[in-house]
């Protein structure tokens, strides 16, 4: 992203569109490439996910750094992107990663299928499934918006997908949800607990009037409304949202309410298309995880919605000398029974780890718990 913002603001209405579902829940994309059902781990009762925001990555090795301390300009390169997540996924041992955007830096990229090759190579190798959406600066080199995310489709361990089967209407490339089912052998494991979204909140405005960045539309909220209706007919599970650009709501927090660092402005599009009011009126999405701003990395509470950034994680891209790539985690842990049988989603927590000697764990804190949530109340007092 450019480190600009501006700050005009229009709110756009909804449009039609259809998602069909069956008995199971939400239908999947027939060119799907499941390696394995998403599913809570038996032992610990948990689901981990590894965000990665803003790889940009080029050519490899042949590709320099940017924002580095002067000792480590002249052996800094992609591969230290690629090896950041290689110490992660050691580290962390993730069930499920997330690229959120400018996965790879088009202008630098000299073909974008070779450049997202070595990108996602880390997440091929672990075999762990992986999801990705777009940033604004994916479809810079040699293939489309489109083609970016169907070159990421095809790739072996992703989850992700073009768009949503069976819509007629439907604004960009990778907006799609995936399911966490509960632990093998409990009474919850046919059903998803945890729902998961992710959504294309675009590149740049193409209305002549409108500056700026792109923003998720309506007929994208209208999918994400319905499919978020359909499934907590099924379950009340909470639910995480993924995309690149960061909502205009981002802005409305300072040091005092949030945990982390804000170091830059907030570079949102320029409109609000109303997504936060409609992610509140959904009301299973209690996390939403974003890059764009790479040496933002805060995370605050907002109408019951934490906003998060995960802070850049790659080394060719902008950032601040001296100050750590990163990158967030997130885990969902579940609740245990009196007979030791695991049930729904306890909690929800995360924190960042530093690309230093160390991997420092950073900013620890819990996003949403079962008994904080506000969904039990008081039994009303019936006086005589």
């Amino acid at each position: 992203m450019a480190r600009f913002t501006f700050t005009v603001i229009v709110v756009l209405c909804s449009v039609s569109s259809f998602v069909m579902v069956n008995t199971q829940g939400i239908r999947r994309s027939s060119n799907r490439n499941d390696t394995k059902q998403l599913r809570f781990d038996k032992k610990k009762g948990e689901f981990r996910i590894l965000q990665v925001a803003d790889m940009h990555y080029a050519d490899g090795k042949k590709t320099p750094c940017e924002d580095v301390l002067p000792n480590q300009v002249a052996h800094c390169t992609d591969l230290n992107t690629s090896a950041f997540i290689n110490r992660m996924i050691q580290a962390e041992k993730p069930d499920l990663i997330v690229f959120t955007g400018d996965n790879i830096f088009g202008f630098d990229a000299e073909d974008a299928a070779a450049s997202m090759n070595a990108a996602f190579a880390p997440a091929i190798a672990s075999k762990i499934p992986w999801a990705a959406v777009l940033g604004n600066h994916d479809q810079e080199s040699t293939l489309s918006r489109e083609g970016v995310m169907n070159h990421i489709v095809g790739m072996k361990h992703t989850l992700s997908e073009l768009n949503p089967y069976d819509v007629d209407v439907i604004d960009g490339f990778g907006n799609y949800n995936l399911e966490v089912y509960g632990v093998e052998g409990s009474n919850l494991m046919n059903k998803s607990i945890l729902n998961l979204y992710f959504l294309d909140s675009g590149d740049y405005s193409t209305v002549p009037s409108i500056p700026g960045y792109g923003w998720i539309k309506p007929s994208q909220q209208f999918w994400f409304q319905q499919t978020s209706k359909k499934l907590q007919k099924i379950s009340k599970a909470p639910g995480l949202a993924y995309f690149h650009i960061p909502l205009p709501e981002y802005a409305y927090f300072d040091s005092s309410n949030f945990t982390g660092v804000r170091q830059e402005g907030i570079s949102s599009a320029s409109v609000n298309s109303g997504f936060f009011t409609t992610l509140v009126g959904a009301g299973d999405v209690k996390a939403v995880f974003t890059g764009h701003d790479h040496i933002n990395d805060f995370c605050g509470k907002l109408t019951g919605i934490h906003l998060c950034y995960a802070g850049g994680f790659g080394y060719h891209a902008y950032g601040k000398a001296g100050w750590s790539r990163r990158a967030r985690m997130v885990v969902v842990s579940l609740e245990k029974g009196a007979l030791g049988e695991w049930g729904a989603v306890k909690s929800i927590k995360t924190w960042k780890r530093l690309d230093d000697e160390s991997l420092t764990a950073i900013d620890g804190q819990v996003l949403w718990s079962q008994h904080s949530s506000g969904s039990r109340r008081k039994k009303p007092i019936h006086r005589g």
